[in-house]
C-alpha cells in the first residue's frame, strides 16, 4: 500500500506547501477563528527545497548516530529510512541489543511507541469531525460524558489536539519527578496499576487549567486522554475497536495492537529498559507494564514497517483512506512551540530540518523511545529506536539521525536557517540542529 497510493492533485498540492513553509498555513490558532489563527507566525521555511524523493540519506551518518545512542546508555538502536520512490536509497540499520540477554537488535521488532499514539487518536477524531460529530471549535465538555470536565472549561477539541488548551498534564502526578521517570515511580504507579482514563482525567481537573485555552502552548498527555473519551462517548465503542477497525485493519498494521492493559507485548518484540535510580544498578526491564496510565496518548505497540504504512497513509489525505485532504491540511498547520525548529499542528509535530520540514510525533513509554517522521508527500519515512527512556543523551540522539536520514551527508548539507550546525560525527561538542522535545518525558 505504502508504494503504490495514488495521490489526488489536492494532496500533493497540500505537501508543496507544506514543504515550502507557506506563510498562511502557519496561520492556524488554537481557536479555529480568524483573527486568532492571523497572530502565528511561519517561521519554519526549510534553506533548499526538497525534489520529489529530496537527497539521498547518508547511512554511514544514521548509523553514526545509532552508535552514539547505544554509547550513551541504551542498549540497542535501530533506523528504517524508506524512500518509495526509490528503494534502492533506504535502508534498516540495527546496532547493539535488543534485549541485556545479548539476542542482536533488528528492525523488524515490535515496540511500545509511546506518544506516536497521539497521530492516531487524532485521526479518529478528525474523522468524526467529518461525519459531522464532532466540532473542533466548540466546548468540548459536550462531546464527553458528563462531569468529565468541568462544565465552565471553555476548552475545544481544536486546542487540545494542538496542546493548546492549558490542561494539566496528569502525568505529573504519577512520575516522580516533574520532567523524568524513575524506577522507584515506575514500580510504584506504573507497571502494574491499572487506571480508568476518567480517573486520569480527574488527576488533571483538580489543578484547574493552567492558562487561558489557547493562548499558549504547552504539552500535555491528559488532553489525548479526553480525545479518546470522547470517541467512545461519541460512537458508542471502545477506543481499541476504533483503532483497529478504522485504522489497524484498513492499512493491514498486523503488527499494530492496542493491549491495555494486558502487559505483556505478544510476538517478538524488542525489551525495554530504564536507568536505575541507584546507578550502581543495572538497566531495570520494564518491557512488561499495563500502559493504562497514558491510555489513548501513549498505548499503542507497532513496528517501523507499520509505522511507515500509517504516516504514508496519513500523508496521502483523501487518497490514503484515512482522512479527507481538508482535514490533513487543518492536521499539519502548526503553531510554534518554543522549542527552535518544531511546531505542532493537531497531533502532528513539524520539524524543520535544513532541507525539508518533516511530519510526525515522537514518543516515549518506559523503557522505549523512537521518533517517527515523513516527508510531508510521505514519500520518504523515518523510524529511529532505542530500547532505553529516562535518558536525555538517548533521546537527542534518536533525533540527530534524522538529519541525516532526510538530508544526505554532511559535506553537502548547507547550514540551516537558525545557524546551527549538525552533529559532528564523533558527537562531541556540537549543537544539535533539533532539540530534544517534550515528549521526551513519556
Amino acid at each position: 500500500m505504502r508504494t503504490k497510493l495514488a495521490r489526488s492533485a489536492a494532496t500533493l498540492a497540500t505537501a508543496l506547501a507544506l514543504v515550502a513553509g507557506n506563510a498562511a498555513d502557519a496561520m492556524a490558532g488554537s481557536t479555529g477563528h480568524a483573527g486568532a489563527r492571523a497572530s502565528a507566525v511561519n517561521a519554519f521555511r526549510p534553506t533548499v527545497q526538497q525534489g520529489r524523493t529530496g537527497p539521498a540519506p547518508s547511512l554511514p551518518e544514521v548509523r553514526a548516530a545509532l552508535t552514539r545512542v547505544m554509547g550513551s546508555g541504551a542498549p540497542g538502536a535501530f533506523a528504517v529510512v524508506r524512500d518509495h520512490d526509490h528503494p534502492e536509497l533506504g535502508g534498516s540499520l540495527a546496532v547493539g541489543r535488543a534485549d541485556l540477554k545479548g539476542t542482536p537488535m533488528w528492525a523488524g521488532a515490535r515496540f511500545r511507541v509511546g506518544s506516536n499514539t497521539k497521530m492516531f487518536t487524532s485521526v479518529l477524531v478528525l474523522r468524526l469531525a467529518e461525519q459531522g460529530r464532532l466540532d473542533l471549535d466548540k466546548p468540548l465538555r459536550d462531546y464527553l460524558p458528563a462531569g468529565t470536565i468541568p462544565a465552565s472549561w471553555p476548552i475545544t477539541a481544536r486546542q487540545v489536539l494542538g496542546h493548546r488548551a492549558g490542561v494539566y498534564d496528569h502525568v505529573n502526578d504519577l512520575l516522580e519527578q516533574s520532567g523524568e521517570e524513575t524506577t522507584a515511580a515506575f514500580e510504584a504507579r506504573i507497571r502494574s496499576t491499572v487506571y480508568d482514563p476518567r480517573a486520569l482525567v480527574s488527576l488533571s481537573v483538580k489543578h484547574g487549567l493552567r492558562f487561558p485555552p489557547g493562548s499558549a502552548y504547552a504539552y500535555t498527555n491528559t488532553g489525548f486522554v479526553l480525545m479518546g473519551l470522547a470517541a467512545e462517548h461519541l460512537t458508542g465503542r471502545p477506543y481499541a475497536e476504533l483503532l483497529r477497525e478504522q485504522i489497524f485493519a484498513p492499512l493491514g498494521l498486523r503488527r499494530t495492537s492496542f493491549t491495555v492493559p494486558a502487559k505483556r507485548i505478544v510476538g517478538r518484540h524488542v525489551s525495554g529498559y530504564l536507568t536505575n535510580d541507584d546507578p550502581r544498578e543495572p538497566l531495570l526491564d520494564s518491557t512488561e507494564q499495563t500502559g493504562s496510565w497514558i491510555w489513548s496518548a501513549g498505548g499503542i505497540v507497532s513496528s517501523a514497517r507499520d509505522l511507515d504504512r500509517f504516516l504514508t497513509a496519513l500523508l496521502a489525505g483523501s487518497a490514503g483512506g484515512l482522512i479527507s485532504d481538508d482535514s490533513l491540511r487543518q492536521m499539519t498547520l502548526a503553531l510554534p512551540t518554543g522549542v527552535p525548529h518544531v511546531a505542532y499542528g493537531l497531533g502532528l509535530r513539524r520539524i524543520l530540518l535544513s532541507c525539508v520540514t518533516v511530519l510526525g510525533h515522537g514518543g516515549i513509554v518506559q523503557g522505549f523511545q523512537s521518533q517517527a517522521f515523513a516527508t510531508p508527500d510521505g514519500r520518504r519515512t523515518v523510524v529511529v529506536f532505542a530500547n532505553a527512556s529516562n535518558n536525555g543523551a538517548v533521546t537527542q540522539g534518536l533525533i540527530d539521525a534524522l538529519e541525516p536520514a532526510f538530508c544526505g551527508p554532511a559535506s553537502t548539507r548547507g547550514h540551516s536557517s537558525a545557524g546551527t550546525r549538525a552533529p559532528s560525527a564523533d558527537g562531541r561538542g556540537h549543537s544539535p540542529l533539533v532539540p530534544a522535545v517534550e515528549d521526551a518525558r513519556m
